[in-house]
């Protein structure tokens, strides 16, 4: 296991170079992978490429690419010179990747071929080098110009300090404003070993990366932990769809992957529970729980070995889990293990191996950290979540205020997050503080509880609650071509029926949730919202957008 006896990737660099030489690194599913020697080798001639493009330490390197082996090789020149990188998601607009440049005063950005039309869409940006990451073609130079040489060894010697920042993060999140985060080499190098505490990674696991790498999730426990312990990466060229992903999963057969709860309740609503709903018999059993525990565990065979048949760490993170498809998931025995963090942690706060979990909870803290709930409410436990240790972020970059919001005088993080810790120490995530709706009788309503219940109910895809005059409203995306193909195999005139079906939908939707939950927490409507809710690079719904337009209206 990995131990950190450095907090500073150039001297672990060579080390595990040295140490799994043989081993393949990255690579994309199906081709030829770049082994350890080969990696650390790239990795020297990136520096020697930076260092001949006048880059130094200290300056910030925009990282906007698509999942790729180069983009780790990047990654890890910048850390060993201490140069800045600044990761930016691909989903990010033109807009949105400007104010980055302009916020983080980049010196130059490596951008993959495939997002150099939204590069070009800037109307100004001030950076003096454009590299294309694909294949360090460099598409822009300033005073200092040069060719990428993969035989180039740097020509510095240099000392980076584990404590300043070292890479920089902007997330929007799901408040609204996006901030910079800023993370040191300590930081992240902490947050390693403490993921490794978690679950043990060998030289001979394979890990398929489906989420995005700028996104720090994705990037400390799906990229930065295999490299430590030498094991093998493999990316997909085409986004994750399931003609893309079923291949790749039969090729890779991984042993570990991370995803968010998206991926595996799509797979559950859409294809397991379609099923056996698909015949009476089977629909009748499933409302049994001793004939449901028998069906989920048929079924979670068939789904393991459609996920190669070797996995043993399917990582949910990024939001809550529906409760529903987490049961599913351990009558079927899948080794999946939920994990709670932040940006501005590493993100890893707390989790637990596959098995050892508790429905519907998280697991107990990392090592080497300190974990509160602030101010708990006497009756419930429930308050917000406080963290303190070296995994935890310097601050907001160019943002005193907001960090001095959120970081206190000694050290302790407030998360923003409502949670509680049971008598055996395991973290309950409740939500967010800000998403939470005090009631009319000061009751404390998560939206995230009632979202859970009308998402699983016939037709839904994704739903937003929020407050409208002191009641409760439900915005609800439905699935309409599901729907529409239900009505013409009922042999229905789809295009005079649909708008009385939804009409009835809708109606049902609400007697059913409201028969549910408490009366705080009871609907007042639900509205149709027609196009799929935007959301975050972990699928989290920005919720801020829809309060603030629902308002409007």
């Amino acid at each position: 296991m990995f131990i950190p006896q450095s907090y500073l990737f150039k001297n672990i660099i060579p080390e595990i170079v040295s140490k799994y030489g043989d081993n393949n690194a990255l690579g994309f599913v199906g081709e030829e992978f770049i082994t350890y020697a080969e990696m650390g080798k790239r990795i020297e001639a990136v520096m020697a490429y930076m260092e001949a493009l006048g880059i130094q330490p200290g300056d910030r390197v925009v990282l906007y690419s698509q999942n790729m082996p180069n983009w780790g090789i990047v990654y890890f020149a910048t850390q060993c010179m201490g140069v800045v990188v600044v990761p930016v998601l691909p989903d990010f607009t033109p807009y949105e990747l400007g104010n980055v440049i302009e916020h983080s005063e980049a010196k130059a950005i490596f951008i993959s071929k495939s997002l150099e039309s939204k590069f070009a869409k800037l109307e100004k940006v001030d950076i003096e080098s454009v590299i294309r990451i694909d294949d360090f073609d460099l598409l822009k130079a300033g005073e200092e110009s040069s060719r990428y040489d993969e035989n180039k060894k740097p020509k510095g010697t240099y000392s980076p300090n584990e404590d300043v920042m070292s890479v920089l993060l902007y997330t929007s999140g799901t408040t609204g404003t996006p901030k910079g985060v800023m993370l040191s080499q300590r930081n992240l190098i902490t947050n390693i070993y403490q993921s490794n505490n978690v679950q043990k990674i060998t030289g001979s696991d394979r890990f398929l990366s489906v989420l995005p790498l700028s996104h720090t999730y994705e990037n400390t426990i799906g990229f930065l932990l295999p490299i430590v312990n030498g094991a093998s990466i493999s990316y997909l060229r085409k986004p994750p769809s399931g003609s893309v992903l079923l291949p790749a999963l039969e090729k890779v057969k991984p042993t570990l992957m991370l995803t968010v709860p998206l991926i595996i309740e799509k797979i559950y609503k859409g294809s397991i529970l379609k099923k056996i709903n698909s015949k009476a018999i089977t629909r009748l059993l499933y409302k049994f729980r001793p004939t449901q525990k028998t069906l989920n565990r048929v079924a979670g065979k068939k789904l393991y070995e459609t996920f190669g048949g070797q996995l043993k760490f399917f990582g949910i993170g990024g939001a809550k889990l529906d409760a529903e498809v987490e049961r599913f998931l351990i009558d079927a025995k899948f080794p999946f293990a939920i994990g709670y963090g932040l940006t501005e942690t590493s993100p890893l706060v707390a989790g637990c191996a596959p098995g050892k979990g508790k429905h519907q909870a998280i697991g107990p803290k990392v090592v080497d950290s300190e974990v509160i709930i602030h101010e708990p409410n006497p009756k419930t436990g429930e308050g917000e979540i406080w963290v303190r240790g070296n995994h935890v972020m310097l601050g907001y970059y160019k943002n005193e205020e907001i960090t001095k919001e959120v970081l206190t005088d000694d050290g302790w993080f407030k998360t923003g997050d409502l949670g509680s810790f049971d008598k055996n120490g395991i973290l309950t995530h409740k939500g967010r503080l800000k998403s939470m709706i005090v009631g009319a009788s000061g009751e404390n309503i998560y939206p995230e509880e009632i979202e859970s219940l009308i998402n699983k109910f016939e037709y839904v895809e994704e739903s937003i609650v929020i407050e409208d005059k002191g009641g409760l409203v439900a915005l609800v995306h439905f699935n309409m071509e599901e729907l529409e193909q239900k009505l013409i195999e009922m042999k229905s005139d789809a295009s005079i029926k649909i708008e009385d079906k939804m009409t009835e939908l809708k109606a049902d939707l609400l007697e059913y949730i409201n028969s549910k939950v408490n009366k705080s927490s009871k609907l007042q409507d639900i509205i149709n919202y027609v196009e799929p809710f935007k959301k975050t690079a972990t699928n989290k719904i920005k919720r801020y957008l829809y309060k603030s337009e629902y308002e409007r209206k």
